[in-house]
């Protein structure tokens, strides 16, 4: 019979107290086991590992020397325990994420404030491009999670989307803007006189803008500043006359133009992860984020 940890728990419990029936006791044990336990102990190891002295039991050379190693193997098993209850609780692990453009400028800085905040026992790792890249890492298992437009992931049966929230669109400019002097509403005309910014718009969010304002408004023709840094847009709008199109949220700084009709779309944000896969548990802790976020 191969040695447990239930055993060496006992061998310790003996030589911290020196005594069977005190040990017995802490271990919630009878004496006749406690007893029973060491024997085997002993059998297993080829030699006595205590001394009776008087009434108080002393380990044996054998017993000292298997008594050192039973401490480390003890404290290792226990720490395995409290690291995977840690892990368990979200307190600590590995969490890699993709955030997509509009989710990336509104999720990076409170997340990684979030996850400083649970101290050095979970690590984060953020990476940030399009939806298609982003599917890619995450089927080669680079990522364990998404938050991007869901109306840019398409469908597939190893995908699990799941909506964290919808976050209202809308046409946004630095304070002061000349647009902001003109007579209201604005139509989409006067916004095609300014360089018009946007990160790649989904064929939903295409479609909303082609039926509110004609086919003047599909990103292709009326976009002149694209990129993926959702972020930096909204730097490069503040510090310029060009129009954003973007979720109001992660823009705050800018200022919304009044336009006729009101544009009306919607971001709506998809967690995503890999159907069948079990996810890691501080997933937990980005999908409050994003629906706090969200909200």
């Amino acid at each position: 019979m191969d040695m447990t940890l239930v055993q060496l728990r006992h061998l310790i419990s003996l030589a911290d107290t020196g005594s069977f029936s005190r040990a017995a006791e802490r271990q919630h044990l009878t004496q006749p086991a406690l007893s029973r336990s060491i024997a085997a102990l002993e059998d297993e190891v080829g030699g006595r590992l205590f001394d009776r002295i008087g009434r108080r039991a002393e380990p044996t050379p054998l017993g000292r020397e298997l008594l050192a190693r039973a401490r480390q193997l003890v404290a290792d098993a226990d720490e395995l325990v409290t690291q995977g209850q840690a892990v368990r609780g979200a307190r600590a692990g590995t969490l890699r994420v993709g955030l997509g453009s509009g989710p990336g400028a509104l999720l990076t800085v409170p997340l990684l404030q979030r996850v400083a905040a649970q101290g050095q026992g979970l690590r984060l790792e953020l990476r940030r491009g399009g939806t298609a890249l982003l599917v890619d890492a995450l089927r080669a298992r680079a990522l364990d999670a998404l938050v991007v437009d869901a109306y840019s992931l398409p469908p597939a049966p190893d995908l699990r989307c799941e909506i964290v929230g919808e976050l209202p669109g809308g046409f946004l400019c630095r304070r002061g803007h000349p647009l902001l002097r003109k007579r209201k509403p604005l139509r989409f005309a006067d916004l095609q006189a300014w360089p018009i910014a946007a990160t790649p718009l989904s064929d939903a969010v295409a479609g909303v803008l082609m039926d509110r304002y004609g086919p003047e408004a599909h990103p292709e023709r009326c976009v002149t500043l694209r990129g993926d840094d959702l972020a930096g847009l909204v730097e490069a709008t503040a510090a310029s006359d060009a129009v954003l199109i973007a979720v109001r949220a992660a823009a705050p700084s800018l200022v919304e133009l009044t336009v006729e009709p009101p544009l009306q779309a919607v971001a709506r944000f998809g967690l995503v992860t890999l159907a069948g896969r079990s996810p890691p548990p501080a997933l937990v802790l980005l999908r409050t984020l994003a629906r706090e976020r969200c909200a």
